[in-house]
């Protein structure tokens, strides 16, 4: 069983023990617990808090009806839950009173989970397009992932940031490629190597970067290195350009890989095949923010902070790609639909969050703003965090 099981296990151990530990849990759902059985019993569990039931009045020892009850409820929506797996979870929970500390490991949990879901959708959209010749589907859970990562830095209590990670993950699939896209690269750089002034049309949005292999990009920049002298471009200056770049020396690229592009010759418009390479770029790297946040996420040494910081930085490649797209084809950023903006302020719940200590600290009255904490807090992700 993982350290998360048993922290699940523990906070519903708790509120079974002393249901007043709720009052101390109002910022954890019932969806930051993985297990569908742990969520119905703790929706269960408020419910009956919210309700009044009896053993919250009891004077003594919590009354049997306290924990039957709440199994009758969450029954209602699950399968599975007994009585005497609800008495596991109270001898699983160390010490009642550490509820909130329990509480703070199941939401740190559920935003790994959250963050790794997100970054599956992405990948899959991302694939998609590439077998599509597309980028809206990509760029739509782009939008939804940086959202989600907004919202749960600012729900969390810290300032979302890009920060590179010390050991950068390395992505275990590779990108999706399509078959087309190298034969999109071929007759473009022909085009270009045809028509010197073409390459007015692309290289202020076009990088070599955006070539799937090396050997492409590289030529790319040297077609523009001689654009850019004002030098005349044939199959004999690219070959001296090349060669002046060692790039004939590491293997890169051969004089028969060059003069095979020289001859391939053919009407075709820059700007056209150009989208295309570009657009082929955009989904590979989507794809690889996708697999580097996924990565992250599964990390369970990354707090929360450091995992947001570091996801959203792995998606700044997408994001001056996509500037460069939408520079190419004149289109305005799209919004991702069903996205909220943020809450103006954390809420009240805030001092009480995930973050406070083993011994729980008293509510303040209503109208009386919250003395500083030591650490950031957190309270629940908005639902879109767990779509």
């Amino acid at each position: 069983m993982t350290p998360l099981q048993r922290a699940e296990q523990a906070v519903l151990g708790a509120v079974l023990l002393d249901p007043g530990q709720l009052a101390h849990l109002g910022w954890l759902a019932p969806e930051h617990f993985d297990r569908p059985v742990h969520r119905a019993l703790f929706t269960a569990l408020r419910k009956l808090h919210t309700g009044g039931h009896r053993a919250l009045t009891t004077q003594g020892p919590v009354p049997l009806s306290w924990v039957t009850d709440a199994v009758t409820e969450a029954s209602r929506h699950v399968r599975g839950l007994t009585a005497p797996y609800a008495h596991i979870l109270a001898s699983a929970c160390p010490r009642p009173e550490n509820a909130p500390v329990y509480g703070r490991m199941v939401l740190e949990g559920a935003i790994h989970r959250t963050v790794a879901q997100h970054a599956v959708r992405l990948h899959q959209a991302a694939r998609a397009d590439a077998l599509q010749g597309q980028v809206e589907g990509a760029l739509h859970r782009a939008d939804i992932l940086a959202g989600v990562l907004g919202d749960l830095a600012q729900r969390w209590g810290t300032e979302p940031r890009p920060v590179p990670a010390v050991s950068p993950p390395s992505p275990a699939r590779k990108s999706p490629v399509r078959s087309e896209a190298a034969e999109d690269e071929r007759f473009l750089l022909a085009v270009l190597a045809d028509r010197p002034k073409a390459m007015d049309e692309v290289m202020s949005w076009l990088r070599p970067d955006d070539f799937t292999g090396p050997a492409h990009g590289q030529l790319y920049r040297c077609l523009g290195a001689l654009h850019h002298r004002g030098e005349p471009v044939d199959r004999l200056t690219l070959l001296w350009e090349a060669q002046r770049r060692g790039l004939l020396a590491d293997g890169t690229l051969t004089t028969e890989d060059l003069a095979a592009i020289c001859d391939d010759v053919g009407a075709g418009d820059a700007a056209w095949l150009g989208e295309r390479v570009l657009r082929s770029s955009v989904t590979r790297t989507a794809a690889a923010s996708a697999e580097e946040v996924r990565v992250l996420a599964e990390n369970e040494a990354l707090s929360p902070g450091r995992l947001i910081n570091h996801a959203l930085h792995a998606l700044g490649p997408l994001d001056e790609v996509r500037a460069r797209w939408q520079s190419a084809t004149g289109r305005s950023p799209a919004v991702a639909s069903g996205s909220t903006p943020a809450p103006a302020g954390p809420p009240a719940e805030r001092t009480h969050a995930a973050l406070a200590r083993s011994t729980p600290k008293p509510l303040p009255r209503a109208g009386t703003p919250p003395g500083p904490v030591a650490a950031p807090a957190a309270t629940r992700p908005s639902a879109r965090g767990h779509h």
